[in-house]
């Protein structure tokens, strides 16, 4: 049957179709294995036999129809994190989950949300008299009532005042307005999406000593809701601990507490009412690069002579959330953990954020389903995850990290992590280093959903002038509390680089239908590589973790950071930690060719594996610090945490970022006494993986990386 019929099939039509013919399928793979080898059902459970990838791709033939039923059905209506509209993709979740036959728990938290009560926004004259009432709403095509654009956690405030376009809210927009004699201070700054994180931009303003901030959304019309809190993901007032009912919670004069909330209130708004507060500036004229995509052809930067009359109330609310799990006991490991993570809450339809990730990871859930059903278990435990409340900063997961913090540490293989499944044209993907392999591997096996033909991988490696892996060192998502917080080996898939209707009331399955996937084989591949990354990572004997490509991966930030230092004395001394990590990965290398002689079921064999695995798992963990990066505790991470600045151009070694960024007005001295202590931080980290994965106890012995101080 032609894609684009199967696509538009209900549901129910396509099991009807395909579920008999593909129960049969699986249960020939594996209750009949092939000549000269094990039974499939028994080696899967022990060894992760290629088998099992085989069995679950086999179950792809009307997959992108159940994926587009579920997003239908997911994106019937609004279901913002902690309202009762939030209930029904909740349930429908769970039904889906128990339907494939997994095991299902869910926990509630009830962490601190923040939703609109009153805006206003208006211009008035130079003498105050009103001008013009500017619109605060957004076109909605779906008939429902939605949340009103706001930013989460702004706080209640009013100002009149002139305004100041302050282009995309960077430090160098705020620098072209100084020469140009134009400052923000006790004025209203109006910028455009694209600056980066907006609680950075409305922070950045803040300290410019501006009074409200103004973000323009999209000429299309819609506007971007989203959150400002600063300082990490989770529950603002139970930060590194489990926001469940009952629970200790810092009060709002907390200087930690204060530290995390913006000091202005702000607003999105729409294209249209942007540009009637621009051309109403007069001033110096507008940089003709500030002009690019703006839509208005005249207007300065301001300030006034027109006054900005902006209100905003906040209404806190505590409110229950709920995250869902699916799980898979392992058969040789339960105590091991694979761990695939989507959240299901949106702003308003979500048919791109979150739920194109949902309906993937609920296809994921049927396919497992089915090969339970014929026998099959994996060797490790597989668990997925529907995480509520991430548009409000990651809630959900974090508070579950924090929750389960020291489990997770002793047991977590690796978090897979999918948000906006699809978004647009193109695969991209980002993950901790010794994943890079078989992330590329896996690419190898699934279709290109847009050229017959060829495997993903081709074209991923096509697209961009090579294969192109990014560092997770971004907080946008749920891999922030896994990798960030607790040093858990991460991933992160998308399709499409961005999506114009991110956050707003455009984001509809109406879209997605006609112009983002319109025969839903895009979130066919992505459920494919997700998949199989589980099974591969759930089911091979010996974890499919490449250190050696860690080593190389730093090295390539050592030759960026020597660029920006003209200290050859660090460069030097963390190449040499560098190298005998590589080391280490190269005799982990032999290692595990040395298993691979050995009988697969040979009980010192299995002691061998688990051994060597658990110094894999362990590795990823020795790039935490304990205390936290300077001034940001709960982020962990020496490697791949966000830096402080949200524009820093760092994707690594946040402590040296923060270090360089903090030392503009300290002697040079000073300066790179900060850097050279960070520096060492990094240095140790390294040291401490090498350790982890030669399995041995540390011990005096010469090296050339001069003394070394105690962690």
């Amino acid at each position: 049957m032609p894609h684009s019929v199967l696509a538009r099939l209900p549901h129910g039509s396509i099991r009807l179709v395909v579920v008999f013919g593909l129960l049969l399928l699986v249960s020939l793979l594996v209750l009949h294995p092939r000549p000269g080898r094990p039974h499939v059902a028994a080696a899967a459970a022990g060894g992760g036999l290629p088998d099992t990838s085989a069995l679950f791709l086999s179950l792809s033939p009307g997959a992108n129809a159940s994926i587009a039923a579920d997003l239908r059905a997911l994106t019937a209506g609004p279901h913002l994190a902690g309202t009762p509209a939030s209930a029904g993709a909740a349930a429908h979740v769970l039904a889906r989950l128990r339907a494939a036959g997994l095991q299902t728990l869910t926990r509630e938290y009830e962490p601190l949300l923040s939703y609109p009560g009153h805006a206003s926004l208006a211009l008035l004259r130079p003498d105050g008299s009103l001008l013009k009432r500017l619109s605060l709403e957004e076109p909605a095509d779906e008939g429902h009532r939605v949340v009103p654009p706001y930013h989460a956690y702004a706080p209640s405030g009013g100002a009149v005042a002139e305004a100041v376009f302050v282009n995309l809210g960077r430090e160098e927009d705020y620098v072209a307005l100084e020469r140009l004699g134009v400052g923000v201070r006790d004025r209203v700054a109006v910028a455009r999406r694209g600056g980066g994180y907006r609680g950075g931009v409305v922070a950045r303003a803040a300290e410019k000593g501006a009074v409200a901030v103004l973000i323009a959304g999209n000429a299309d019309g819609g506007v971007e809701r989203g959150v400002v809190l600063l300082g990490g993901p989770g529950d603002p007032l139970t930060p590194g601990w489990a926001a469940t009912s009952g629970a200790e919670r810092l009060g709002f004069d907390d200087k930690a507490v204060k530290r995390r909330f913006p000091t202005i209130p702000s607003m999105p708004v729409s294209a249209k009412t942007a540009a009637a507060i621009i051309r109403s500036l007069g001033g110096p004229a507008m940089p003709a690069e500030w002009k690019n995509g703006l839509g208005v052809d005249v207007g300065g930067v301001g300030p006034g002579p027109t006054l900005v009359n902006f209100t905003y109330q906040e209404d806190r609310k505590f409110r229950k959330i709920r995250d869902i799990f699916g799980i898979i006991k392992g058969h040789e490991e339960p105590d091991r953990y694979v761990i695939l993570g989507n959240h299901r809450d949106a702003w308003i339809y979500g048919a791109v954020d979150p739920n194109s990730g949902t309906a993937a990871l609920l296809d994921i859930a049927r396919r497992l389903g089915m090969l339970l059903q014929s026998g099959w278990k994996p060797q490790r435990s597989i668990i997925l995850c529907s995480w509520d409340a991430e548009e409000f900063g990651m809630i959900g997961s974090t508070e579950w990290v924090e929750e389960n913090l020291e489990d997770l540490h002793s047991k977590a293989v690796a978090y897979l992590n999918v948000d906006c499944a699809v978004q647009g044209v193109g695969f991209f993907a980002g993950s901790t280093p010794q994943l890079d392999k078989l992330l590329v591997d896996v690419t190898r096996q699934v279709k290109d959903p847009d050229v017959t033909g060829k495997m993903i991988h081709d074209t991923w490696n096509e697209m961009s002038g090579g294969i192109k892996i990014e560092r997770l060192a971004r907080t946008d998502s749920d891999f922030a509390p896994f990798l960030h917080h607790a040093g858990i080996p991460s991933v992160d898939l998308y399709y499409g680089e961005e999506f114009p209707g991110y956050h707003t009331a455009l984001d509809t399955y109406n879209w997605m239908e006609k112009h983002g996937d319109p025969l839903f084989l895009r979130h066919l591949a992505i459920t494919e590589i997700w998949g199989l990354l589980a099974l591969r990572l759930a089911n091979d004997p010996v974890l499919p973790f490449d250190y050696q490509a860690y080593s190389s991966q730093l090295q390539e930030h050592i030759k960026a950071f020597s660029a920006l230092t003209s200290n050859s004395q660090a460069v030097n001394l963390m190449n040499g930690f560098i190298n005998d990590l590589s080391a280490a990965a190269m005799e982990v290398l032999k290692e595990m060719k040395k298993l691979q002689q050995l009988d697969l079921y040979d009980e010192h064999a299995r002691m061998w594996r688990r051994l060597l695995n658990d110094r894999l798992l362990l590795a990823e963990r020795s790039f935490l610090q304990p205390e936290g990066l300077q001034g940001r505790g709960w982020f962990k991470h020496l490697l791949y945490s966000p830096p402080e600045d949200y524009e820093s151009k760092f994707s690594f070694f946040p402590g040296i970022a923060d270090a360089i960024s903090r030392s503009a007005n300290l002697s040079d001295k000073e300066r790179e006494g900060a850097m050279q202590h960070e520096v060492w931080k990094v240095c140790r980290a390294i040291q401490r993986a090498a350790s982890v994965l030669r399995g041995e106890f540390s011990e005096q012995k010469p090296t050339n990386f001069g003394s070394l101080v105690a962690p």
